[in-house]
Formats: structure tokens, C-alpha cells, sequence
């Protein structure tokens, strides 16, 4: 009888223990293509956090390399199951499909939209100092300048094809003026380009601005939102000068093609909710991003629309990565 009790007691103990592992819920991997520590990497895992109680663990996976490519394609060529979800960016889904000459995917069919997650409004920028010297307050006297001295105002951007270059050209078109473009091996030599007088103005993402606009070392013209942020209020927006002018900085959550309806709207529904939560919308504000939960539909008919609008960009630019 002892002899029996022990074998029962062994059998239970090794089945408690396998138990976990039986009815354990797969973990879901959410591939951010950029590196640590930036604005897309915090905010995935923001979101990985409020999801649990719905989906089970999110583990976020950092793919950078090659503008956001590599991750995204590790996305593009996952199962379609939802278990490897991944972020889609304006660079990844917008603009690197006409900046590179070859792509490892195509954006417009390798990928099932899940929701947008974020937008975050560009601001044109000055150097403080530099404003003043030329008596620069707002959009129309640096359009007006620029006029009067074609080719002698700059601006500085994170390289060709970047976003404060593409922003730095539909500006220069519909206002009808000529700077000269530097573009620097990163947004942060441009920014410290920009702080110590060798460009004159930027066109940057707000989160990464708005530190040294709020020190008073750069004078914030406008915001490249369609209307005023209240990220940075009292600053018009671009398109009150030039019309229709829009260009935000976003990213969302994609899975591959072919993932079945009722797994993206599991997604859908538990990143849209805590999308809306205030707590996230709360830790967001630090990061000057906005929560922008949306449909499956919404997302995808958005990406394309972008897609229209940075393949002229691209092109008028001339910047190409082969």
C-alpha cells in the first residue's frame, strides 16, 4: 500500500508540473524593426503590457537593420496563425516600397492591417537665434524670405528619403521657393546640425523637437498636421499656409497576409481597447504620440493612401537606396 501511495504521489507531482506547459497559451511575438529605447519600440511594449488579459504574453522581438525592412519582412514571411504580428511604419509601409530598388516584400499584399497605433505630429523648426537674426516669426515671413534669396536658406534632414527630407520637398513645391537640402546620417546629427547654427531650419518629429523647442533654443513655425495638435498648442498648422499640406509621423500593428479574419479581430479588438484606455493615452503623451485606434479596414485603406502620396514624394526627391 505505501509502495502504491508513493507511485500515485510521483504521477501527480509530474503532472502538475507538466501542466502548465500542456495549457499554456502560445506567446505572441510582436516584431518591432527598429532598435531598442525609440518612441516605436516604448510604445509596443506599452501595449504588450495592456494586452495580456485578453491575448495571454506578447513578447516584443527588436529586428532592426535596412530601414525597417528585415523586421518587417520576418512578418511578411511568418505563418499566418497570429502568432507573429509586427509593427508597420510610414518608412516600412510607405515610403521605403519607392526609396529602395529592391524589396524583400510587397507592402501593399504581404500584410494583413490589425489597427493604427500611433500618429505623431512633424513640426517645421528654426533655429532660434537664426529666426531672429532674419526676422522670421512665422511660415509666410520664411516663405517670403526664401523668395527674396533663393538657395540661401538650408535644411537639415536624417538623410535622403527620410521623412524631414520628403516633408523638406513637398514644402519647397507647393510653396514655391528653393533651400538647399544637407541631409545627415541620422535625425539626431541633424538635429544637433540644426541647434548649432549649420542648417537654418528642419522639418522633425515633434517628440524628438519638442525638448529643445520648449528650452527656446528652436522656434516652432508650424506643425505638418492637417490641424493643431494639442501636442504643441498655439502653433498653426502648415496646411493654414499651404493647402492640404499633411505629413505625420505613424505606425500601427500588421500580421501576414492570409491570417484569418477571426484572429485579426481578436487583435483588433484587444489593442484597439487599450489604445483607448486613458492610462495609455496618458503614457503616450510623454512621447508626444497620440493613440489612434482604428479598424482593420481603416488601417489598410490608410496605408495605401500613404503609400499614393510618398511614391511622388519619392520620385520628385530623386533619393533612391539600391
Amino acid at each position: 500500500m505505501q509502495r502504491r501511495n508513493l507511485l500515485l504521489s510521483a504521477v501527480l507531482a509530474a503532472s502538475t508540473l507538466a501542466a502548465p506547459g500542456a495549457f499554456a497559451e502560445p506567446v505572441i511575438r510582436l516584431v518591432v524593426p527598429y532598435a531598442p529605447g525609440g518612441p516605436l519600440d516604448v510604445t509596443s511594449r506599452v501595449l504588450a503590457e495592456r494586452v495580456r488579459d485578453q491575448l495571454g504574453t506578447v513578447v516584443v522581438d527588436n529586428k532592426a537593420g535596412a530601414g525597417g525592412n528585415i523586421g518587417a519582412d520576418i512578418v511578411a514571411k511568418a505563418a499566418p496563425d497570429g502568432l507573429t504580428i509586427g509593427l508597420a511604419a510610414t518608412a516600412t509601409h510607405a515610403v521605403n516600397p519607392w526609396l529602395y530598388s529592391k524589396m524583400p516584400f510587397d507592402a501593399g499584399k504581404d500584410f494583413a492591417a490589425i489597427t493604427q497605433m500611433v500618429r505623431v505630429p512633424n513640426v517645421l523648426v528654426m533655429n532660434a537665434q537664426r529666426a531672429q537674426s532674419l526676422g522670421i516669426n512665422n511660415v509666410a515671413d520664411l516663405i517670403a524670405y526664401a523668395k527674396k534669396n533663393p538657395g540661401k536658406l538650408n535644411y537639415g534632414s536624417g538623410g535622403n528619403g527620410s521623412a524631414g527630407h520628403l516633408a523638406g520637398e513637398m514644402m519647397k513645391r507647393q510653396a514655391g521657393i528653393f533651400a538647399v537640402h544637407v541631409p545627415y546620417r541620422g535625425a539626431n546629427p541633424a538635429q544637433l546640425a540644426l541647434l548649432s547654427g549649420e542648417v537654418d531650419f528642419n522639418i522633425d518629429n515633434l517628440a524628438a523637437a519638442s525638448a529643445n523647442i520648449h528650452s527656446g533654443k528652436l522656434k516652432a513655425l508650424a506643425v505638418t498636421s492637417l490641424h493643431e495638435s494639442p501636442m504643441l498648442p498655439g502653433v498653426q498648422p502648415l496646411a493654414n499656409t499651404l493647402k492640404g499640406f499633411e505629413i505625420d509621423t505613424w505606425w500601427g500593428l500588421v500580421a501576414p497576409a492570409g491570417t484569418p479574419a477571426e484572429v485579426i479581430n481578436r487583435l483588433n479588438k484587444a489593442f484597439t481597447d487599450a489604445l483607448k484606455d486613458p492610462a495609455t493615452k496618458t503614457k503616450f503623451a510623454g512621447l508626444m504620440a497620440e493613440p489612434v485606434p482604428t479598424t482593420p479596414a481603416q488601417f489598410d485603406k490608410f496605408m495605401a493612401a500613404e503609400r499614393n502620396k510618398y511614391e511622388s514624394l519619392v520620385k520628385m526627391s530623386g533619393a533612391k537606396v539600391d
